[in-house]
């Protein structure tokens, strides 16, 4: 069910709602909004939480029943940590457990009070308390039998937050919905998500947004010279589907972005075959994909000035009689030629491919989104996405929306002295290195195919997906990133 948050300027004590949700610091005690809930509450307030030990750190939290000596049927505080520590996105935390405290207890209406005595402004602070609501929200239920099935019957939710605009609300509720979009992509099985049904989604999302779609067969694709995206999809009975949608602004402002999505539906590794405990999350390697065709219709309705093309390569990497080999020479669609000495490696064969066709558009900027490697993961871990370049002013335009955005993000090098690793003696290069450098190498390959053009390499390989539930996160796919190209290009 569609939930509109909107907000409030209502004293707490006299707010009616069924679960009154207030993010606090760890001097919470000291809190003006938290001393007149206890006062109203007879000191019941502060009592039990001291009895259930509530110290206020970083997504711990507690709650009360108001047994009706307050309009609000329950209290919430949800913990924030240090004051030093706060940055607005914090909030989508509070958010997220406000939404799942009120499914579990069966709540029809929630508010969320972000706290006082910040440097952030009212409209971030609305932004992402309600961005925090809807994603804690999100359930990917729909195989899942009615009985276990969770009820949620949250109807409506509001935010305490003086000053803040209704646009910030808006964002929030395009940013949720992209990030949503993105999420079920990613989790649906491979046998769902294929590229022909990535295709249906990009063309019913053209329709519903006003957005210009493309789409490409293998036959275009061989025509254009596509001749890594083709090999790669050898293998699989599947159709592969080149997808280009493009937003065109009212009102441009002259700047054409091209975002460029990994869209391997499946990766079995093809003849370099992944052991099974590798491939039981591969469905998930189609989220740059997802990324790009999710976000570009948060991009319409937000109204960026800039003109955005998406464009997701989209295939299987499969065994088969038909795939491509190990040994075998590839030519490019920008004419250099590739050997093969891993097929586990197609990423950034597809990408090469998909790279050189948005330089045809004559972008200004170029940004690749793409679950690339273990490498990065070995490098930064699982919550934080590695960022390559060849120009470093958009990168550090790219890395300032990030932390704007609450989305962990670090710089890696594209150390000249690592192409080394790729030289062939057969072909212009070779499409892996070797084990140690392994994300940067792959970095290496994709500056390959973009010229001059200003380019921010994304591996999201470690934050895409999460086996943990954490704050505003569900199990499955996380739709990291959407959030960071909407604060780039909104």
């Amino acid at each position: 069910m569609k939930l509109a948050v909107s907000s409030s300027e209502q004293p707490l004590t006299s707010i009616t709602t069924d679960l009154l949700t207030l993010g606090v610091f760890d001097d919470y005690r000291e809190d003006r909004r938290v001393t007149d809930l206890d006062a109203a509450l007879g000191g019941v307030l502060l009592r039990a939480a001291d009895e259930e030990q509530f110290k206020a750190k970083k997504l711990s939290s507690f709650a009360l029943h108001s047994h009706g000596k307050l309009p609000a049927a329950r209290i919430l505080l949800v913990g924030l940590g240090a004051r030093k520590d706060f940055s607005a996105p914090d909030l989508r935390l509070v958010g997220a457990r406000a939404a799942r405290t009120a499914a579990t207890t069966s709540a029809r209406s929630v508010t969320v009070a972000p706290p006082t005595g910040t440097d952030a402004s009212p409209d971030a602070l609305a932004r992402f308390s309600a961005e925090g609501i809807l994603l804690g929200r999100y359930r990917f239920d729909k195989y899942l039998s009615e009985d276990r099935r969770q009820r949620d019957k949250l109807e409506s939710a509001s935010i305490v937050a003086p000053g803040a605009s209704n646009a910030a609300l808006t964002r929030a509720e395009h940013t949720a919905a992209a990030i949503a979009r993105t999420r079920d992509l990613v989790n649906e099985p491979a046998a769902a998500a294929t590229p022909t049904r990535l295709a249906e989604f990009a063309g019913e999302m053209a329709r519903e947004h006003g957005l210009e779609l493309k789409v490409l067969g293998r036959a275009e694709c061989t025509a254009l010279g596509m001749g890594m995206f083709v090999a790669v999809a050898q293998g699989s009975p599947q159709e592969p589907r080149f997808i280009h949608v493009t937003y065109k602004p009212k009102k441009p402002n002259g700047k054409r972005v091209a975002l460029i999505g990994k869209g391997v539906t499946f990766d079995s590794g093809g003849l370099s075959l992944k052991p099974s405990p590798g491939m039981e999350d591969m469905k998930t390697d189609m989220t740059g994909a997802a990324t790009v065709l999710s976000t570009i219709a948060a991009l319409a309705d937000l109204e960026s000035p800039f003109e955005v093309h998406a464009i997701a390569a989209c295939t299987e990497n499969m065994i088969g009689g038909g795939a491509y080999k190990l040994g075998d020479v590839l030519r490019s669609m920008n004419g250099k030629t590739v050997e093969i000495n891993n097929t586990d490696a197609e990423g950034r064969l597809t990408l090469g491919d998909a790279l050189t066709y948005a330089l045809g558009l004559k972008p200004d900027e170029m940004f690749d989104f793409a679950t690339l490697t273990g490498a990065c993961v070995v490098a930064l871990g699982p919550h934080i996405a590695g960022v390559m370049t060849n120009n470093q002013p958009l990168a550090d335009a790219w890395l300032k929306a990030a932390r704007s955005a609450g989305e962990d993000m670090w710089q890696l090098p594209l150390p000249e002295r690592l192409k080394e690793q790729l030289k062939s003696e057969v072909a212009d290069m070779k499409n892996t290195g070797e084990r140690y450098g392994g994300a940067m190498t792959a970095g290496l390959f994709l500056k390959e195919f973009v010229g001059d053009v200003p380019w921010v390499h994304i591996d999201l390989a470690g934050p895409s997906a999460t086996t943990k539930e954490w704050g505003h996160l569900s199990v499955g796919g996380t739709g990291f990133a959407v959030a960071t190209i909407i604060e780039h290009l909104v």
